[in-house]
């Protein structure tokens, strides 16, 4: 089993462990909430279509209504603090999985020649800028063995062994918490330094 830890859900962990749609998902949803929320969404999401008689995959999802979508993400608990913008971005990114890479979210880096253009492929995917392209990338070395030439300098600073500067590093509860911190002192180093 990969070495995986971005929620205290046993299944969404092992839901994220073993499909790499449902983690590009959480990837996706990981901003402006709680991480390990935003990485439960991908089962929750999940079991809320398989209750409606729907497949959690990348074609099923943009085959969808954007609409019937919407009102998935929006059902209480929404699975997101801006549940209608973000079923908008799993609908865009899921249509661009399923007709870029026929469903299959590991054609991403199959045929890469190096980092350097997996980099920009993840950076092409809806909802994808440069940080959580690189954090994307540091999460596929570190927990996946995805590792193309040049993957530790495309995904700085977040490649760094044991850097616990972001999802790439969380492995345990004990992780998460360093990560949070990690955070917490780059972003009062921020702030000092535009003072």
């Amino acid at each position: 089993m990969i070495e995986l830890y971005l929620t205290d859900d046993e299944r969404a962990n092992e839901l994220l462990a073993t499909d790499h749609f449902a983690l590009l998902v959480g990837m996706l949803l990981d901003q402006q909430i709680p991480m390990e929320r935003a990485f439960r969404g991908p089962l929750e999401l999940e079991q809320r279509l398989r209750a409606l008689g729907r497949t959690f995959d990348a074609c099923s999802i943009a085959a969808m209504d954007p609409e019937d979508l919407a009102r998935l993400v929006a059902t209480k608990p929404a699975l997101h603090r801006f549940p209608t913008s973000m079923a908008k971005r799993i609908h865009a990114l899921a249509v661009s999985v399923c007709e870029h890479y026929a469903g299959d979210v590991t054609a991403l880096w199959e045929d890469v020649r190096d980092a350097a253009e997996l980099r920009r492929r993840i950076e092409a995917m809806p909802g994808f800028g440069d940080e959580k392209a690189r954090i994307y990338l540091a999460l596929l070395a570190k927990r996946f063995g995805v590792r193309p030439d040049g993957w530790e300098r495309e995904s700085e600073p977040f490649g760094e062994p044991g850097s616990f500067r972001s999802v790439a590093d969380a492995v345990s509860p004990e992780a998460i918490e360093r990560i949070r911190e990690t955070k917490a002192a780059v972003k009062a180093a921020r702030a000092k330094a535009r003072q």
